[in-house]
């Protein structure tokens, strides 16, 4: 099966398979491990404290593997300046920068003129469209079904990726729900050239900052164990059910505001369960699609695995 698309084309990967910016996990060693297989590796720049300390990544990616690579940006978060840090992806020469949360539009601002892609996740036809307005090469769009930060209306992907694909000219990649081979062919289906994984990628063993306790929820949950947490805030998100964001869905229904949550919904918080498997001292994100993980293969595997299942499905549509 030739997998040359746009997509492909576009980011210089044989697979059309990107790594999601997964916060606090998306580092070097699953970055290089993503790229190496195939597809598209990235770091989380925001989630680092330092310019430094995301030099220091990028090298690490580029030890590791000769492949293209991106730098993902979490701009939404509480109004921390991104600045500083999208300069040292450009001062090193990074093929390609992804975009989540907030508007996008200030980094496009700062990469005018310079040579890099630059993919947004959205998670409505009209984010995608303003996108492509702003100079966005491709799209990833969100179902509801995805872990961590979500769209405020509850759009499935099934329904969302051929609005998005209807809606505009550049190439448009599915997320949310997407684990496996039968999750790329049905992405393929709806009119996307790509698949996003996020979830999927956390249960692998080159995500290596993610604790054991972390991995094993994800092989033990079902699709029933995730709830979405900060609608009151604006800023829906997916994450493990438990004691804490039981919490924290308590203290948005009594108080809604941010300084009633922010300690529960801190990146501490996360850190401690993510890191430290405190299971029930933090919160843990993941998609619905946590019920269809069952181990923890190395990167490499699970391409090898999507890849084999996606052509077997479609040699059965000959």
């Amino acid at each position: 099966m030739k997998w040359e698309n746009r997509v492909t084309s576009l980011l210089h990967i044989k697979y059309p398979i990107i790594q999601g910016g997964l916060a606090y996990l998306a580092y070097s060693e699953l970055a290089a491990a993503v790229s190496n297989a195939g597809g598209l590796g990235q770091i989380t720049a925001m989630s680092l404290d330092t310019p430094d300390q995301l030099r220091e990544e990028i090298r690490k990616v580029r030890e590791l593997t000769d492949r293209p690579f991106g730098v993902n940006y979490a701009i939404g978060q509480h109004g921390r300046p991104f600045e500083h840090m999208l300069d040292v992806a450009i001062q090193e020469r990074i093929p390609v920068i992804t975009m989540t949360g907030g508007n996008p539009a200030p980094i496009f601002e700062q990469l005018k003129g310079v040579d890099v892609k630059k993919l947004v996740l959205v998670a409505a036809r009209r984010q995608a469209e303003k996108a492509e307005e702003l100079g966005a090469d491709a799209v990833m769009v969100v179902g509801q079904e995805g872990g961590g930060h979500l769209g405020k209306h509850d759009t499935g992907t099934m329904v969302l990726v051929p609005q998005v694909v209807d809606s505009v000219s550049i190439p448009v990649i599915a997320s949310g729900g997407i684990a496996d081979g039968r999750g790329l062919m049905a992405a393929m289906s709806l009119g996307a050239e790509g698949i996003e994984m996020g979830t999927r990628f956390i249960a692998t063993q080159e995500c290596v900052h993610a604790s054991d306790v972390y991995k094993k929820r994800l092989v033990k949950g079902t699709e029933n164990d995730t709830v979405v947490i900060k609608r009151t805030l604006g800023a829906p998100a997916r994450a493990i059910a438990n004691e804490w964001t039981n919490k924290i869905l308590e203290l948005e229904s009594k108080y809604g505001n941010y300084e009633a949550v922010k300690d529960y919904i801190s990146g501490q918080a996360n850190q401690k369960y993510i890191y430290d498997g405190a299971e029930n001292e933090g919160f843990a994100w993941a998609g619905q699609v946590m019920g269809r993980i069952k181990d923890i293969p190395t990167v490499d595997e699970l391409f090898k695995r999507i890849i084999e299942e996606a052509e077997l499905i479609r040699k059965s549509w000959s």
